[in-house]
């Protein structure tokens, strides 16, 4: 996870976000979700995974967070993850691109507020994430399309026209 603490907030609530809500719930941790604004389906569908709360990417949590996890590849909510973490907080840009991050005023690192990415795993975390799943229960939410509809799963994803993840077969 993104910390030894017990609140994270999970920014971008899809494919990974909805898997890595159950193992921290799981844990005993108490899982904040931010969606797009006002995307009220994708908000109950984090609450009806764990989350004790659910709101939108430009809300403030009700409490402080420990640690923050980016899934989506904007930018902009670098600072506004920051802001919600709290002195000594750490926020995780997890994905592999992300739209350039802005500028943002010094005081939202001051505290000791880290930020980070992460881009890739082991193996070994592969498999222990695979001996562990069992045991929690995960339940994975998927939308099939057909390869030859890649494009259209592409703007459903951008339009959040599905829960989860996609996945695309020949």
């Amino acid at each position: 996870m993104a910390g030894d603490g017990k609140t994270i907030g999970l920014y971008g609530f899809g494919a990974a976000a909805h898997i890595v809500a159950q193992v921290a719930a799981w844990q005993g941790r108490s899982v904040f979700a931010f969606t797009r604004c006002g995307d009220t389906a994708a908000q109950s569908f984090a609450r009806g995974l764990g989350a004790v709360w659910a709101g939108g990417s430009n809300e403030m949590p009700p409490e402080p967070l420990d640690a923050a996890i980016i899934y989506a590849p904007v930018g902009s909510l670098v600072p506004l993850a920051l802001r919600a973490v709290r002195k000594g907080g750490r926020v995780v840009c997890a994905g592999i691109h992300m739209s350039d991050i802005p500028s943002f005023p010094y005081r939202l690192l001051w505290e000791e507020r880290q930020l980070l990415s992460v881009a890739n795993l082991t193996r070994r975390d592969g498999l222990d994430f695979l001996n562990l799943a069992p045991r929690i229960g995960i339940l994975t939410k998927t939308t099939v399309y057909s390869l030859i509809d890649a494009n259209r799963a592409l703007d459903d994803l951008r339009a959040g026209r599905f829960e989860g993840a996609a996945v695309l077969i020949a």
